[in-house]
């Protein structure tokens, strides 16, 4: 006899706070978890790079050799390696376990927004305020980069990739989605100025947040608007927007101090989550449990399920 397949939980919402991150590095202007979601990493004002184990509240490392604030960051697939970027318009590589800066990628002509390894981590893709992304191998010797892409007539906001693609987000109110494999373009007019951009966790849609405060979600494929999300306020910041962990719910900063929850299908406003009295500058969503980090002023952040329990060690 078969027995009837568990029905899967209804999501939860992370929304009791279980720590708060002192991080000691000036404003933190990201937080970003690693691959596996048991690690964070804090960019901060003062030109530093922090490790930390989030749950438990501990620093692991600091990570010293920007010349100016570190406002991007991102964890190989195998946590052996980080890269970063900043306003001195430099990316670095670095060796997680010795703190030490491994490679120094120069060639913007301004600060460096956001930064993605590929998926081998043998390649660094950053986006900038000039207009374009490079693409840094990581093994070679070579100074320059071993491709730029610069179709944006404005400043690049944010970069994502996948296996094959790479999604890129601009202040000209264009998505860029390049397909590596097909060598095509395909672009989408949004309008407003792009803030963040990312892929859903199946790979079928891209989430894209802009200043007129408002999310869309957009069919990767044919760019159809599938979704509209408001209520929060996003204005002049660049602010991070993801899905959570099962793709149920669309999640984005706010300028109010709060953190906004719509379900993804109805498109309804489903928590409006306070998180204190400045702008939520930065969020990560934990890749596969309802874990979320936010960034505000110079602290993180972490919240967890109504129904979570610290284990020992771990409160």
């Amino acid at each position: 006899m078969a027995f009837p397949e568990p029905k899967p939980r209804p999501p939860e919402l992370p929304q009791k706070r279980l720590k708060t991150l002192d991080c000691g590095q000036g404003a933190v202007r990201a937080v970003r978890f690693n691959v596996d979601g048991n690690y964070c990493l804090t960019c901060g004002s003062d030109k530093t790079l922090k490790l930390w184990n989030p749950l438990r509240g501990t620093l692991l490392r600091t990570y010293s050799g920007h010349g100016y604030e570190v406002l991007d960051a991102a964890g190989s697939f195998d946590n052996s390696s980080l890269c970063s970027g900043g306003g001195d318009k430099a990316v670095v590589l670095w060796d997680v376990a010795s703190g030490q800066v491994v490679r120094k990628f120069r060639g913007h002509a301004g600060k460096v927004n956001t930064v993605q390894f590929n998926e081998e981590a043998t390649v660094i893709l950053s986006g900038s305020i000039d207009s374009s992304i490079r693409c840094w191998d990581c093994r070679s010797r070579r100074p320059e980069p071993v491709q730029t892409l610069d179709e944006a007539r404005d400043g690049v906001s944010s970069v994502k990739v996948s296996d094959h693609e790479v999604l890129a987000g601009s202040v000209d109110g264009r998505v860029r989605r390049y397909d590596l494999r097909m060598g095509q373009l395909f672009s989408d007019y949004v309008g407003s100025p792009i803030t963040c951009t990312c892929f859903s966790r199946d790979g079928q849609c891209t989430l894209v947040s802009s200043l007129d405060s408002t999310l869309r979600l957009l069919d990767k494929d044919t760019g159809e608007l599938l979704g509209e999300y408001k209520g929060h306020k996003n204005q002049e910041y660049k602010l991070d927007c993801c899905l959570s962990e099962r793709d149920t719910h669309v999640v984005s900063c706010s300028e109010d101090g709060k953190v906004f929850f719509w379900d993804l299908v109805e498109g309804a406003l489903a928590l409006a989550l306070p998180v204190g009295s400045g702008v939520v500058q930065s969020l990560a969503y934990h890749p596969t449990e309802p874990c979320l980090l936010t960034a505000m002023g110079g602290s993180v952040q972490c919240w967890r399920e109504e129904a979570y329990e610290a284990e020992d060690g771990a409160g």
